[in-house]
């Protein structure tokens, strides 16, 4: 098999790898395609092109996290994951692993993780790879790695929901949510919310979230109604669509680029959380992206026509 099979074909882990230590889809493409270069330039070849091609992006995606972490600290806002809206790698003997991976809420707490224990627990705990695999990756001794990942789990650590939600019900209630918010029914969404329901937009400055984190059923029953007040102008279209494994809406302008996205965080039978990512860059792998301040804007002139 030539070099470019080769990777081609290993090019979904290696992307699933990169942006579950990154959380972020162009940083981790980047690294994807920074591994596919120093593949092409070596001399001899690898006794294993998946160890060795790993073994790259999972070094590369270490040394970006690092120097994350530094632009993280100086970051406007809330921060959240770049949207994920399919994973290209799929492995079903450890399907439970790289969903629960992938929801924001997982990749929130491996934010906690310096950048090598990050990289440790995903290629073990997520993907599976045995203790000599992650020394391999990291330029650790197995050792260090058992250390790395023993101190990423108490960091991590979370009580898991004795029930896995049902996916067919879960975009239901996403598709009964953006329901409720067309209609502008306040009676029907207060059915869809928690009491202690949280709305938290990531805009990075660069996009019109919340200025603070809604919190409270009544609070966010408010916001709502009026974001059905702007739906009504017909400047804005909803369309149901999982991120993260998780249901999800995609916020579009009437030339179907990309306003912001929204991932819903169930609870039972109701969404206890929604993130909502307005930060233009992170939006631009979806589609093309709409310039959200001046549709504000615009809405706002025709709200005030009516």
């Amino acid at each position: 098999m030539t070099r470019t099979a080769q990777f081609l074909e290993l090019q979904p882990l290696l992307f699933s790898i990169a942006y579950r230590i990154l959380g972020q889809v162009s940083e981790a493409e980047d690294a994807v395609q920074e591994a596919w270069v120093r593949y092409q330039n070596i001399v001899d070849e690898p006794r294993s092109a998946k160890s060795f091609l790993c073994a790259v992006v999972t070094r590369i995606c270490i040394d970006v996290q690092r120097s994350a972490r530094v632009r993280r600290e100086q970051y406007v806002g809330p921060w959240f994951p770049e949207p994920l809206a399919h994973d290209p790698y799929t492995d079903p003997e450890r399907m439970a692993e790289l969903n629960d991976s992938l929801s924001y809420s997982a990749l929130l707490l491996l934010e906690r993780l310096s950048a090598l224990e990050r990289a440790a627990f995903v290629l073990h705990e997520v993907f599976g790879f045995d203790y000599a695999e992650v020394a391999a990756a990291v330029d650790r001794s197995e050792p260090a790695c058992r250390q790395l990942v023993a101190r990423a789990r108490k960091h991590v650590r979370e009580p898991r929901p004795r029930f896995r939600p049902d996916p067919q019900a879960r975009d239901e209630l996403a598709a009964r949510f953006v329901e409720a918010m067309r209609e502008g029914d306040l009676t029907g969404l207060r059915q869809l919310l928690t009491d202690d329901v949280r709305f938290v937009g990531d805009g990075g400055g660069k996009g019109p979230a919340f200025a603070h984190p809604v919190e409270s059923l009544e609070r966010a029953a408010r916001l709502v109604q009026g974001f059905a007040a702007q739906l009504a102008t017909g400047l804005v279209n909803l369309r149901v669509q999982s991120f993260n494994g998780q249901p999800g809406v995609l916020i579009s302008d009437q030339q179907e680029r990309v306003v912001a996205v929204m991932v819903l965080e169930t609870r039972g039978e109701r969404i206890a959380q929604v993130r909502a990512v307005i930060n233009p860059e992170k939006l631009g792998h979806l589609g093309e992206v709409a310039d959200a301040w001046a549709l504000r804007h615009q809405i706002r002139d025709e709200l005030r026509r009516r």
